[in-house]
C-alpha cells in the first residue's frame, strides 16, 4: 500500500500495490504494520458494506463523538463514488475544510478518515458498493452528522439534485 498525505492533517489516500497476472490481481487492502509505520494506530472493530442502487444518491455527512469517535478506511468495491470528508477537529489547522476524492472499483483507491472527521459520499454510478473498516463499534447515542450542503463548508458535489434520505436531510448545520 502507498499512503499519500492529503491537505487535511491525518487523512490519507491509499493506493493499492497490486500484483497482476493473467488471472487478475491480488492486493493487500489493510495491514496493521503498514498503518503503524505511518503513525496510525488503527484497529478494526467492525466492517460494513453499503450498497446503493441509484446514481446521484448522497449519504452523509456522518461521524461519532467521543468516547466512540471512529476512524474509517473506505473502499468502493463496485461502481464509483465521490467521497467527501470534513475536518471537524476544533484544534486542527484544517478545521472546517473538506476534501473530495473519487473512489471506484476501477481506480482501487481507499481513503483513511481520521477520528473527528465527518464522512459522506455521492454515487457516480448505479449499483455502487462501499466497504468500510471501522475503528469503533456503531453507537447510535454518539452518532452525529452535519448537513451535506451546509454553507459553512461549501462542498462542491459532482451531481445536482441528489437522492437523500429523510434522516440525512434533517441533519443540522455545523455549530463549531
Amino acid at each position: 500500500m502507498k499512503f499519500k498525505e492529503t491537505d487535511l492533517g491525518g487523512a490519507y489516500l491509499l493506493e493499492l500495490e497490486a500484483v497482476e497476472d493473467e488471472r487478475g490481481f491480488f492486493a493487500r487492502t489493510f495491514c496493521r504494520q503498514e498503518f503503524a509505520h505511518q503513525g496510525l494506530n488503527f484497529t478494526v472493530a467492525q466492517a460494513n458494506l453499503s450498497q446503493t442502487q441509484k446514481r446521484g444518491t448522497l449519504r452523509g455527512m456522518h461521524y461519532q463523538v467521543e468516547p466512540m469517535a471512529e476512524a474509517k478506511v473506505v473502499q468502493c468495491v463496485h461502481g464509483s463514488l465521490y467521497d467527501v470528508i470534513i475536518d471537524l477537529r476544533p484544534q486542527s489547522a484544517t478545521c472546517c475544510r473538506w476534501l473530495g476524492v473519487e473512489l471506484s472499483a476501477f481506480n482501487r483507491r481507499l481513503l483513511y478518515v481520521p477520528e473527528g472527521f465527518a464522512h459522506g459520499f455521492q454515487t457516480l454510478e448505479d449499483d455502487t458498493a462501499v466497504h468500510y473498516l471501522m475503528s469503533q463499534f456503531y453507537a447510535p447515542e454518539y452518532a452525529r452528522g452535519v448537513r451535506w450542503n451546509d454553507p459553512a463548508f461549501g462542498i462542491k458535489w459532482p451531481l445536482s439534485d441528489p437522492v437523500i434520505s429523510e434522516k440525512d436531510r434533517q441533519l443540522p448545520d455545523y455549530e463549531g
